[in-house]
């Protein structure tokens, strides 16, 4: 029987719970920058000649084969460590969030973020400069553990959609802004890569800070004995005093919680089954569409494809651009049009224009040859075109859908799932990007087009809609959908 109490949920999109999520949603833009700063420095001459002198001269040999060029190991490793560190890190989170808070891990974040800008920027060789990527890939873990958890759970229900997209939208003004910056710092020879990564301390510090300041959420402050205090942010976030039926769902959720002393263990219980599922596959297939190859490689790409020095300037303006303004589409329709329709319609569109990214490296792109204007443009169209149809759909609800769906109980162990399953395939594509680009030419696109094909039929067959529904009541829409209910026990 469904939760009547859902119907008198009270309240509204205050000031409060408006400012509390921009400042949450900071840790996004320090994920997006790390991302973005890493592909603007990994093209640049001088940090090349600093770290990766085989590559810089691989660079400068014009009978390099096209998709070859950037092909080191270490140099994808450069770009790696980040994810696999994260991974590390998030499952480390996991627990520190449950007992001591969602506040506390973003707070964490923020420090980690600080310590691995600093090193970056003033590494003198290669394993100072990967230690500093892998603090940030703690920072990485810890955020991403907390901050999708702390917006999902302050937001209102009939805004959480639009709410936990800021994460997203945080994440591409950061690849968005590390990117403009790599474009103008890589005219400042020789330490303009310098500046470039240690730029990311200034959002790191705003987020150290700004957690400090931050409430916890009232669902963290119930689940650990804070009722009282657990309720007075409720009503400060819902701009009400009338939250009975809410606070009365969070105080279930929370006995039921602190009954279970394993959540790791107690997740691969039959009645989680459906949402260990979207744990795992939903980031799986968000990393899958390629999407992370195409930003963080995207100078890289166009350098390939013939771009020359403005390659900084049209990956870093041009699809930067497009994937912030395609983050405010999702935010405006998540919570009108639902979930499904975007994940579907962005599916579609990114199948197409890898298949057309693909036809015509193939076709016009030899090993040693050089894109005609015509064609170089028609790329950067169809891949604008990509990151759009990504950043309305997969980009976001890669990280909403499965922050929502998980009881309290489980909640920071799913996200901790969602969060090292996420990192670990970025790791390994990051890992193998450069290498099968060499192997495969312009079939890797082939290969992504057809992993965004399976993830839409996934979605169009398993995914229950999820808009509108009070997340304390998220277990009742399994036991509607045509498949999941026959997983479920009868009770």
């Amino acid at each position: 029987m469904e939760n009547e109490r859902a119907e008198q949920y009270q309240g509204k999109i205050t000031g409060f719970v408006t400012v509390t999520c921009l400042i949450a949603a900071i840790g996004g833009c320090m994920f997006g920058y790390d991302v973005g700063v890493a592909g603007g420095v990994t093209s640049t001459d001088d940090f090349l000649r600093e770290f990766f002198s085989n590559v810089y001269a691989q660079r400068r040999n014009a009978h390099e084969n096209n998709y070859c060029k950037f092909n080191d190991q270490g140099l994808a490793a450069f770009n790696s460590s980040l994810y696999i560190a994260g991974l590390v890190a998030t499952l480390v989170a996991s627990p520190i969030t449950r007992k001591y808070g969602r506040r506390v891990s973003i707070i964490c974040a923020g420090i980690f973020f600080l310590a691995g800008a600093a090193l970056n920027a003033g590494s003198v060789n290669l394993p100072m400069l990967l230690l500093g990527r892998i603090l940030l890939g703690f920072g990485v873990g810890f955020e991403s553990q907390a901050v999708p958890v702390y917006l999902s759970e302050v937001s209102p229900a009939h805004m959480r959609g639009a709410l936990s997209v800021l994460f997203q939208l945080a994440t591409t003004i950061g690849i968005f802004s590390a990117n403009m910056i790599s474009y103008v710092t890589q005219k400042l020879s020789p330490w303009g890569w310098r500046l470039a990564l240690g730029t990311a301390a200034f959002p790191a510090l705003l987020m150290s800070l700004g957690g400090y300041f931050l409430p916890e959420t009232p669902n963290s402050l119930i689940q650990r004995g804070f009722t009282e205090q657990g309720r007075q942010v409720l009503e400060k976030l819902r701009g009400t005093r009338n939250v009975n039926a809410e606070f009365q769902d969070m105080i279930d959720a929370s006995l039921l919680a602190n009954s279970m002393e394993h959540p790791f263990r107690d997740i691969l219980q039959r009645r989680y089954r459906p949402q260990l599922v979207m744990a795992v596959l939903m980031p799986m297939f968000q990393i899958l569409t390629g999407v992370n190859c195409i930003l963080f490689y995207a100078p890289v790409l166009f350098l390939t494809m013939g771009f020359g020095e403005n390659s900084l300037l049209y990956s870093g303006v041009l699809l930067g651009f497009v994937l912030v303004l395609s983050t405010f589409v999702s935010i405006g329709l998540v919570d009108k049009l639902g979930r499904r329709p975007l994940l579907l319609s962005g599916g579609l569109q990114m199948i197409t224009c890898q298949i057309i990214v693909s036809v015509i490296l193939g076709l016009k792109l030899g090993d040693n040859q050089e894109l005609s204007k015509g064609y170089s443009i028609m790329l950067v169209i169809f891949f604008s075109l990509f990151v759009l149809g990504y950043g309305w759909s997969w980009g976001p609800l890669g990280y909403t859908v499965p922050s929502e769906v998980f009881p309290l109980a489980i909640r920071s162990a799913g996200q901790s799932i969602t969060v090292a399953v996420n990192l670990l395939f970025t790791f390994i594509v990051a890992q193998a990007f450069l290498y099968l680009l060499c192997a495969l030419k312009f079939g890797i696109f082939l290969l992504f087009a057809c992993c965004v094909s399976v993830m839409t039929i996934f979605v169009y067959f398993m995914l229950p809609e999820t808009k509108g529904v009070p997340i304390e009541d998220m277990s009742l829409i399994w036991t509607k959908h045509w498949f999941w209910k026959r997983m479920l026990p009868e009770n």
